[in-house]
């Protein structure tokens, strides 16, 4: 499933009306917050794993 440009900008226009222009960066820091966590957990899973 490939998206054009038009359904990218279309799709960036009604997540701006949903969530609004100051809560769009709120949700970005979140998400990338909780994507650092995740990897990090991830991390610390494997060294576990390679110390037994």
């Amino acid at each position: 499933m490939n998206f054009g440009f038009t359904e990218i900008l279309i799709i960036a226009f009604i997540v701006l009306l949903l969530f609004g222009g100051k809560k769009i960066p709120q949700l970005a820091r979140s998400l990338g917050s909780s994507l650092q966590s995740f990897k990090k957990g991830i991390e610390d899973a494997e060294e576990k794993e390679d110390r037994n």
